[in-house]
């Protein structure tokens, strides 16, 4: 089997890569919080040790999940942001070139602004330092001559390690919540991560280099997703539709739509990306 390197694989994604991705490749799993026993440690920023993993072994493909995703945590550190985000996938790109790697690099629907339904070939116009540094990274990922970038929505799966919105509506849940309130004027594709890492092998299986939108099928509002819990747990709690501005905690900016279409791989046949509703209903039932 060929040898990988998966960077930010402490997080909800990373669960997903290396339960799928450890069963077809030799897989060095890493991330600069060491959360679980199978991850080595690595500073994306740091290009000393990336180099420290190349000269131990030869890798075929390099996985580059690492990122900041916490939309206030960049607004808030953007000289931060830019390094993880930017210069950590720039650092990706220099060792796959200097060592001859194909590059996958996760990037977001968050790169996009505006009212609309965005295809692989829209051009992104992103608002926040999280959407502004990810489309660097897909710029800079671009100039790798074997790449695939892999662009996902609002993100669900991960268990323990799931820190956003559906985790953030079951925490309410648990905590005895009687009435939960969720946001209409905000819509999205969402992305179930273990679809998403299946997904993106198939294309690499293909050799279809390139970028690529990859969301789960149907769009909707967080309120839709918040429902569609409760009506799935079968739970007794009433879901109040609300606008962005009842939540003052969040200041980033953030667009009405980040709703994509998976253009290019309908086009290729090769789009196993479930309806969003499919995938919520399993990852619940695990979880």
């Amino acid at each position: 089997m060929d040898n990988i390197l998966i960077t930010g694989c402490g997080g909800m994604l990373g669960k997903a890569a290396y339960e799928v991705l450890s069963k077809r490749y030799n897989v060095t799993a890493t991330d600069i919080d060491i959360n679980v026993q199978w991850l080595s440690w690595l500073d994306v920023r740091d290009i000393e040790s990336w180099e420290r993993y190349f000269c131990d072994r030869p890798f075929t493909k390099i996985f580059h999940l690492a990122a900041f995703t916490d939309l206030e945590y960049c607004e808030a550190n953007p000289d931060e942001t830019w390094r993880t985000n930017a210069l950590g996938a720039e650092n990706a790109a220099i060792m796959a070139k200097k060592y001859g790697c194909d590059l996958i690099y996760i990037s977001t629907a968050g790169i996009f602004t505006g009212d609309g339904v965005y295809n692989d070939f829209d051009d992104p116009t992103p608002e926040s330092i999280y959407g502004r540094s990810k489309y660097y990274g897909e710029k800079i990922a671009q100039t790798v001559p074997v790449h695939y970038v892999f662009r996902a929505g609002w993100m669900m799966g991960g268990g323990d390690k799931d820190k956003k919105f559906v985790s953030l509506i079951l925490d309410q849940i648990n905590k005895g919540a009687d009435t939960i309130y969720a946001v209409t004027d905000k819509l999205g594709t969402p992305t179930y991560t273990y679809d998403f890492i299946e997904n993106m092998i198939r294309v690499i299986d293909a050799g279809y280099i390139g970028v690529y939108n990859q969301v789960c099928g149907g769009d909707c509002s967080r309120y839709d997703v918040a429902k569609a819990i409760v009506e799935i747990l079968g739970e007794d709690i009433k879901v109040v539709p609300v606008t962005s501005d009842h939540f003052k905690e969040y200041t980033a900016p953030r667009p009405h739509s980040e709703r994509l279409v998976n253009l290019k791989l309908n086009s290729y046949g090769l789009n196993n990306m479930r309806h969003w509703r499919v995938c919520l209903h399993e990852y619940l039932k695990e979880y």
